[in-house]
């Protein structure tokens, strides 16, 4: 049985097709396409062999049986039926027929609810993979990497269900990484999600969403903390091509039914139930920081009532994502947690209104301050705002968290540890329960602030101001300190004598 390392890494290996040809952030499409070509194919192959040996080799009743399956797959759609053609000198334009085809198939699945495409971005003819010799030799070279014999996807020889999500999430992370600044447009680093998703941790039976879902990953690591099955996924996300890799990823973790819409979510949101917003039981985002020309312009009129509170900056839109969040948690007893930028936490004007009106509705449960260089794309601290609609009137008080210091130094980004993750999620846990009483102090990394301390700071929420961080200095020895300063002086006066002698030596003195 081949192990999740080396289905990894063959994975990672077919991505040197396109290395030094296109950027990281578009061939990263074209690999994890082919990943799920090759998945369905596989998962095809394995159903119905075992069907084929139920009705002892009767084609015919097997493949009646197989239109029950998850997928259909037109013949020209699989993935071997394209290996067979890799030396085609029109490859490229097979695999988007293919494409086409088994969207076509399976329309109602993979498609949206305005008719557009999940492979709608994704040309494999296009001349961004080179001219049509080199790219024919591509598209050849990536049709043998993905046909080698131990990345071999059928459910019976991989066992484990989550491997082929899993080498979906490693591609999606390493992809991140050798990205740059366009990671942070469909990928949350997986400790900040796993713990977002911990501190928001969803009971069986949950609607949980992300409207701003990016590839997926937090939506996934939120549905995984359930512990169970029963459990409705949903997801927005504005950039088309994104979008079509959150699709796959659901379907690769087997979350079939999660519904993930393509739109804007301020300007166009489209989870909706008749003409009003849905009601989840959980929501969980990590916005694009500090947005800029995100929709202010048509906010007051928004018909959805998300910004009774305040209209935010036109070129901050950090509260318009909080604001739609907050107004699509159930009214009783949802929970939000959202990834932000310190700015929210302390800019005034309109966002500070909006944080104070926020705070007086006594929705805000806590502040977690993350350590810098977290994440993709930007190397400023971060902070989880965790807001509960379900907090009774006498439960007023806000925990705030400085986990600014608890990280590890990786290649070329700071890692959020286990032991952190879950002394943050401990911590929220026991304040959540109640065992945390107002004014308690964890040295240096915990306090529970009443509402009137932060009213009487002007609803400031930065964590400093809240959380004792102060590290007295050492005290200064003076004499010792004299005495060096004596000691320099002397070692001055002799290296100036020194240099005297040289320069009359060379007959250069005064």
């Amino acid at each position: 049985m081949t192990t999740q390392a080396q289905i990894n890494q063959i994975i990672w290996k077919a991505c040197d097709t396109f290395r030094g040809v296109i950027d990281p952030s578009q061939y990263k499409d074209y690999i994890l396409t082919m990943l799920f070509l090759k998945y369905v194919a596989d998962v095809h192959r394995d159903r119905l062999a075992t069907y084929l040996e139920k009705y002892d080799g009767d084609e015919e009743r097997a493949r009646f049986a197989m239109r029950r399956e998850r997928f259909q797959l037109p013949g020209r759609s699989s993935f071997y039926y394209l290996y067979e053609q890799r030396g085609e000198a029109n490859i490229g334009e097979l695999i988007n027929v293919a494409l086409n085809e088994f969207e076509e198939a399976n329309r109602e699945k993979l498609g949206s609810e305005d008719g557009s495409s999940i492979f709608r971005n994704i040309d494999f003819n296009s001349n961004n993979l080179g001219q049509v010799k080199d790219r024919n030799v591509r598209l050849k070279n990536l049709l043998i990497d993905f046909s080698d014999d131990r990345l071999d996807l059928r459910p019976s020889v991989l066992g484990d269900n989550d491997v082929i999500g899993d080498a979906y999430e490693y591609l999606i992370a390493n992809f991140a990484s050798d990205a740059g600044k366009k990671a942070g447009e469909f990928y949350t680093p997986s400790q900040v999600s796993t713990l977002l998703a911990r501190l928001t941790k969803s009971a069986p039976g949950a609607r949980i969403c992300d409207p701003t879902c990016g590839s997926g990953s937090l939506l996934i690591k939120a549905a995984q903390q359930v512990g169970s099955d029963n459990v409705a996924l949903y997801g927005q996300e504005a950039n088309g091509t994104t979008w079509a890799l959150a699709v796959m990823n659901m379907f690769l973790h087997g979350y079939d039914n999660a519904t993930i819409r393509w739109g804007d979510t301020i300007r166009n949101p489209k989870l909706k139930e008749g003409d009003r917003l849905m009601k989840f039981d959980t929501v969980v985002a990590n916005p694009p920081f500090s947005l800029d020309k995100w929709g202010a312009d048509t906010a007051a009129a928004d018909p959805h009532h998300r910004f009774y509170r305040g209209v935010p900056s036109k070129s901050k839109g950090d509260w318009a994502f909080i604001s739609h969040m907050l107004e699509t948690a159930k009214t009783d007893s949802g929970r939000v947690g959202v990834i932000v930028p310190h700015g929210v936490l302390f800019r005034g004007s309109s966002e500070g209104k909006i944080r104070q009106k926020t705070i007086e509705e006594n929705l805000l449960s806590a502040v977690v301050g993350l350590p810098a260089n977290l994440f993709f794309g930007t190397g400023i601290p971060a902070a989880i705002l965790l807001f509960d609609r379900g907090r009774a009137p006498e439960q007023t008080d806000v925990l705030f968290i400085d986990a600014s210091e608890g990280y590890e130094a990786g290649k070329n980004q700071n890692l959020l540890p286990d032991v952190e993750i879950d002394n943050i999620t401990v911590t929220y846990d026991s304040f959540r329960a109640g065992h945390l009483d107002a004014g308690l102090v964890e040295d240096k990394f915990a306090y529970v602030a009443t509402f009137a301390e932060i009213a009487e700071n002007e609803f400031n929420l930065n964590i400093p101001r809240y959380v004792d961080t102060f590290e007295e200095a050492a005290p200064v020895d003076l004499v010792a300190v004299r005495a060096e300063i004596a000691e320099l002086e002397l070692a001055r006066t002799r290296v100036r004598g020194e240099l005297d002698g040289y320069l009359a030596e060379l007959g250069l003195g005064a």
